[in-house]
């Protein structure tokens, strides 16, 4: 099983690479793009880019003599008519200075790629929703060589897309980054934070009101304060503890460890880490976290240690137990980890 890092300039290539990453995956926004159609959006990422094709060369060549392998981002989930050739250009330019493979959600540039530019591999995003069997058969038969899954299906939906379909590779999402909507299915707008940010993170003030337009009673008041503060708290686990990080370095947020071996039995090929935008020391720590439990499931280590090893690393027990963490609903929080942190 190999782990898949995000890199947003040519400097993180060395370092991602050797804390573990075998598989790198990058956007770039190049100029005659903007010339052309008046926007940066190439991707889902208007942050997180590479600024142009050669800082995207300068990717390529350095992962290469690492011996890792670069994948570029084009995962919006619909493109215009007018946007597919210069995307098929792009693809064909990425594919002649030794790019690995596109990440593609629209169905139309999945197979304008696989006419015109078969040598260049074809993942499907995440955004695509690809969910089951007969989703993902369906995407290899227009070209597709790996499946990226959606971050809110279960281990046992992974597992059976595996078994149904080994001749397609396999990826999953392990660690950063959750989202509130299911985002192959949200069609609303990620803005800067200091325009509102993602729509999702709400901060919304309820004032509520009896039907009858009175105060409603004070038990069913308190019952839905208490469903507000939840709610809050589930957002701010679900946006990386507020994108905080342990006092080791390692980033809290969602995650996927205690799900990792699983998928290595049941023949995930790749773990992905989330976060294109984020600092560069975040990434190198991501990588070194999940790297250090990989390392333990190919040492042969039984499941239960894997688990205590991924929950202790970020000695903060009490964050797993909240279950809001995981990706994963079969690996969420046991009964004997107790939670006694509230979130900052």
């Amino acid at each position: 099983m190999k782990i898949t890092a995000p890199i947003s300039t040519p400097a993180e290539v060395e370092p991602l690479v050797r804390a573990g990453a075998r598989e790198l995956y990058c956007g770039v926004v190049p100029p005659d793009w903007i010339q052309r159609f008046n926007t940066s959006g190439v991707n889902r990422r208007v942050f997180g880019n590479l600024n142009g094709y050669a800082d995207l060369e300068r990717v390529v060549d350095q992962a290469h003599a690492l011996d890792a392998e670069v994948f570029l981002v084009l995962n919006a989930q619909q493109y215009g008519e007018q946007h597919l050739d210069a995307l098929t250009e792009i693809g064909a330019r990425f594919r002649s200075i030794g790019g690995n493979a596109a990440i593609v959600a629209d169905i139309s540039l999945i197979a304008s790629l696989a006419a015109n530019v078969p040598e260049l591999a074809i993942h499907v995003s995440s955004v695509a929703t690809c969910r089951n069997v007969e989703s993902a058969r369906f995407f290899a038969q227009l070209g597709a060589r790996r499946i990226i899954v959606p971050r809110d299906v279960t281990v046992a939906e992974i597992s059976a897309i595996a078994t149904g379909l080994p001749e397609l590779d396999i990826e999953a999402f392990v660690l950063n980054d959750g989202c509130v909507f299911e985002e192959g299915a949200c069609h609303t707008v990620h803005l800067p934070m200091s325009k509102g940010g993602p729509i999702c993170i709400d901060n919304y003030q309820f004032e509520y009101r009896a039907a009858n337009g009175e105060a409603p009673a004070e038990r069913a008041l308190r019952r839905l304060e208490k469903n507000d503060q939840d709610y809050k708290r589930w957002l701010w686990y679900r946006f990386g503890n507020g994108f905080s990080v342990a006092p080791n370095g390692y980033p809290w947020g969602p995650c996927g460890l205690c799900a990792m071996p699983a998928m290595h039995a049941a023949g995930v090929h790749s773990v992905k880490i989330a976060g294109r935008e984020g600092a560069s020391e975040r990434k190198v720590k991501s990588v070194e976290l999940v790297h250090e439990v990989l390392r333990r499931i190919e040492d042969g280590e039984p499941e239960a240690k894997v688990r205590e090893c991924a929950v202790g690393l970020r000695d903060a027990p009490s964050h797993c137990a909240s279950g809001y963490m995981c990706y994963y609903p079969e690996k969420r929080s046991r009964q004997e980890i107790v939670v006694h942190a509230q979130p900052a």
